[in-house]
């Protein structure tokens, strides 16, 4: 297992320290792994999907459940709320056999350098919010670890790592214009190579107790997920491994998910004729753009 170095670790933060030193205990001891993996298949994926059911509505199933990958799965989605990846979680527990193990990188602000963050991480993810990731470019340097980390891990089949290509939350007034895409997401699948599955999520909000009370007074808007088919990645693959690449690669697939975006955008026009739109309409979104 990949260690960080005396100098990386030198760059964190006590309270970030302890919380990395249990956080790397948990996900690199294998029973420790399996039993936080096990609380997350029955604890955390039982008690979200009936918060959710009723108003989840679910395309692509069948590209996630036909999937049989050599080694770990990316999964690469927008970042609307809070809640996405969990969501998105509890599907593939329930619907497929993908999720041997699940690892969500994170920012170290407040899950790592708060005590709070710590107890967060265990009840919502069983400490699966790891490795974290440093965002002061002084400290740039235990980054470097962190994409060694998740490289090594997805080297392990029965793998999944939860990924937001756009880096932050899009808290703009449209959902379906993603924000630029980092180019650690290309610098990350050039060196996993790993099996790269696109998703749209839409509908959530960031208040846990008002989403769920939505859920069962038919007050909340449609929960939609879209999953796409893996991303044919194989002409950036190919290229020198450089920061040209790597943009390019976060380019395709922030598309990729924009385009999985605009067919959310169509089924919720269909399911919910009757409420407005959860952002411009792409002809309003172009003006603007234009403007």
């Amino acid at each position: 297992m990949i260690r960080p170095t005396p100098d990386q670790v030198a760059l964190l933060h006590p309270t970030e320290r302890l919380s990395f030193a249990w956080c790397d205990l948990v996900n690199g001891v294998p029973a420790l792994k399996a039993a936080a993996h096990s609380f997350l298949r029955h604890v955390g994926a039982g008690w979200v999907y009936p918060c959710c059911k009723n108003l989840l509505h679910i395309e692509g199933l069948e590209h996630v459940r036909a999937l049989r990958p050599p080694a770990g799965v990316l999964l690469v989605a927008n970042h609307r709320s809070f809640f996405d990846m969990y969501v998105l979680s509890m599907i593939l527990f329930r619907e497929t056999d993908l999720l041997g193990r699940i690892y969500f990188p994170v920012r170290a602000e407040f899950f790592y350098d708060h005590p709070a963050g710590l107890v967060v991480n265990g009840l919502m993810s069983g400490w699966s919010m790891y490795p974290p990731v440093l965002r002061q470019p002084a400290r740039n340097d235990f980054n470097d670890y962190t994409m060694a980390r998740i490289v090594e891990l997805l080297a392990q089949p029965g793998t999944l790592v939860g990924f937001h290509p756009e880096g932050t939350r899009n808290k703009t007034d449209d959902p379906y214009t993603l924000l630029p895409a980092y180019p650690g997401v290309g610098q990350l699948i050039h060196a996993a190579r790993p099996t790269v599955v696109p998703a749209f999520v839409l509908g959530m909000g960031n208040q846990v107790v008002r989403q769920i009370r939505s859920n069962f007074d038919g007050t909340g808007r449609r929960i939609i997920v879209v999953f796409g088919p893996p991303l044919d990645l194989d002409r950036f693959l190919a290229q020198a491994p450089r920061l040209r690449t790597y943009f390019e690669l976060a380019r395709f697939v922030r598309a990729e998910i924009t385009r999985l975006g605009e067919r959310e955008r169509a089924l919720r026009a269909e399911l919910e004729p009757d409420l407005p739109s959860l952002g411009p309409t792409p002809e309003a979104a172009a003006a603007g753009l234009a403007g």
